[in-house]
């Protein structure tokens, strides 16, 4: 950077109760981006990524919740990081780019030279400092983090294609309905302040169009976006693809894991993704035990300071245990994120699952799923306070809270 003295800000888009549908039923008891990944919070991860950029002078927030529902976690994280960190609420929807406009006075309060977006659904090792470094080093308004994917997948993204040499973008296009390019667009950007100067451009251009008032059918059928309001302004489709070989845009490849968390089945792989990253980045928070005095531990495995584990349980690999949690004698966990003050009974087996808060598993009951991450039952999720009695076996299904289960189900959703 140009200048020791060049702040950076970071803005993490966090959505709201509207958007995280698809997480339920975990999303129904607490805000998606605090769900907890490897036993950190989701907005945790990119949170502490923002730490290692150089400059760092605020992280920001910027969401559609009760600003009351993150008081607690934003105090806690700024005391922990010692970066302030402040939540934005928007009052509507303004699409990714017009959200970050909204707030531009408060994110340029500290005049920065650059600010980073990230999207708190990505899981990835967010490599900010490296993404800076290209940044500048290409001298264009904007970088993007992209990733290669399979050609079956990468419809499902934003895809794009930049010039090999130079990493300028060339094309890009949200969703295509045909395949474009493996590289996609993986939500994580790094901007100069010229990009709310692109976005209030955006914002102009459709108020003038609003405003023109003889135009034929034939011409207001060909204008693009007429149904948009002037200051909901979308990122990949107002900003990226219409700047895109204007030598403005530039993009950074990481060869690093990338998966967006829509669905509880990809929060758990997702936390399987962080606790392995631990190894590297936070040793300190993986669990060990070789089945003497304490569980018999095998791969990543956190366990909260206040968890209970009986020493001939079994744990691993990719399990993540919360608070308060007591897990009997002869249990076996693998692939499973065991949340706050769950009960799991002797020679209890839990196999690529998620346990809700306060549930309780039955002594030689067994909750298991296939382990496919992107099938809707393909973990077995138990909502808050669901009780498995002894003995009981349930695979391959979801449970919404406040249930007891009396007899075994498979392939179930049970309202």
């Amino acid at each position: 950077m140009g200048s020791s003295a060049e702040k950076v800000v970071a803005v993490i888009m966090v959505g709201g109760p509207t958007k995280g549908t698809r997480f339920r039923p975990l999303s129904l008891n607490i805000p998606k981006p605090l769900f907890p990944l490897a036993g950190q919070p989701m907005v945790h991860h990119p949170i502490s990524a923002c730490k290692r950029i150089p400059n760092l002078a605020q992280i920001y927030l910027v969401g559609f919740y009760e600003e009351r529902e993150f008081t607690i976690y934003v105090s806690s994280i700024s005391n922990e990081l010692r970066v302030p960190v402040r939540y934005l609420k928007e009052e509507k929807p303004h699409g990714s780019g017009g959200g970050l406009y909204n707030f531009r006075d408060m994110i340029m309060e500290d005049s920065p030279s650059h600010i980073f977006l990230l999207n708190c659904d990505v899981c990835c090792s967010f490599p900010l400092p490296e993404m800076l470094e290209a940044h500048v080093k290409y001298g264009g308004m904007g970088t993007i983090l992209v990733s290669k994917v399979s050609p079956e997948l990468a419809n499902e993204f934003g895809e794009l294609v930049s010039d090999p040499a130079t990493n300028e973008l060339l094309h890009y296009t949200e969703k295509p309905e045909t395949f474009v390019s493996e590289r996609i667009n993986c939500g994580v950007y790094v901007f100069t302040p010229d990009i709310f100067t692109a976005i209030q451009g955006v914002s102009t251009q459709r108020k003038d169009r609003a405003n023109l008032r003889r135009v034929s059918s034939f011409e207001a059928l060909q204008l693009p976006n007429r149904s948009l309001p002037a200051d909901f302004v979308r990122l990949d489709q107002d900003i990226l693809s219409p700047l895109a070989g204007k030598k403005q845009l530039y993009t950074y490849e990481t060869l690093d894991f990338w998966e967006q968390i829509k669905t509880p089945g990809m929060s758990l792989k997702c936390s399987g993704l962080y606790l392995s990253q631990f190894r590297c980045t936070s040793p300190h928070l993986l669990a060990s035990g070789d089945g003497t005095k304490s569980a018999l531990i095998t791969g990543d495995v956190y366990i909260h300071p206040s968890a209970k584990v009986h020493p001939t349980a079994k744990i691993g690999p990719n399990v993540s245990i919360s608070a308060n949690v007591r897990i009997g004698a002869g249990a076996r966990l693998i692939d499973c994120i065991v949340l706050d003050d769950v009960e799991i009974k002797e020679n209890a087996v839990v196999i690529h699952a998620i346990i809700g808060w306060k549930s309780s598993i039955g002594r030689w009951s067994r909750v298991q799923a296939v382990g496919d991450y992107n099938a809707k039952l393909g973990v077995t999720i138990l909502g808050e306070s669901v009780g498995v009695e002894d003995e009981v076996v349930v695979i391959n299904s979801i449970v919404l809270p406040n249930k007891t289960l009396n007899v075994s189900v498979q392939e179930e959703i049970l309202l």
